[in-house]
């Protein structure tokens, strides 16, 4: 059996991750299955439990640490918690595929850090933090105040670009969407490779 990899993409709010995490999941000779976060925020309306996140209680989440239960965690806002359980990863392992996240940039680097040759780390990078917020006020999902707030982490995360593997910038989507897969093609092509010669 092949052993799975771990493919992360982090970004800032709005540099358009989740729209290529997406385009690569839809390519079927990947093999990639989506790994689904735990979160401590409300669900909301349009999400569904255990398919958009896996929503617990702060009580619940605060145990599971407790428990060693997660593979990263991060408190990205007060009483917000995301982590990546790690019988998530072993669930799709399990199934002889390979793993994505769509990741904040504190947990994509903590992954990289626990299986340094197991994972792809790639950070998508937005033209500029003025482009970052119109693409925010578009989505016309936030108050001015959380979007300043996601502005003022972006400058943050944008510093942490170079300890990536890989910087996508998406300037143009299109071609961001072809050198993500270029690159996770090439990455798993590799790595499955260098096992077969084992």
């Amino acid at each position: 059996m092949i052993e799975g990899k771990l493919i992360v993409f982090s970004a800032p709010s709005g540099s358009g991750k989740t729209t290529i995490v997406r385009h690569l999941l839809s390519q079927k000779d990947l093999n990639l299955e989506f790994s689904i976060s735990a979160t401590s925020r409300q669900k909301r309306p349009d999400e569904v439990d255990g398919k958009d996140y896996y929503f617990l209680d702060i009580k619940e989440f605060k145990q599971k640490i407790k428990n060693e239960e997660f593979l990263e965690w991060e408190e990205v806002y007060r009483d917000n918690f995301y982590g990546t359980l790690k019988k998530e990863v072993e669930r799709i392992w399990s199934k002889g595929r390979h793993v994505i996240f769509d990741i904040d940039v504190v947990g994509g680097l903590d992954i990289k850090h626990i299986y340094p040759d197991r994972t792809l780390a790639v950070f998508v990078k937005p033209p500029s933090i003025e482009e970052l917020k119109i693409r925010l006020k578009k989505r016309k999902t936030e108050s001015e105040d959380k979007i300043n707030m996601r502005v003022a982490k972006a400058s943050i995360e944008l510093a942490t670009a170079p300890q990536f593997d890989f910087i996508i910038e998406n300037n143009d989507l299109e071609t961001a969407l072809k050198e993500a897969y270029k690159l996770v093609k090439d990455f798993l092509g590799t790595s499955v490779k260098n096992e077969k010669d084992c």
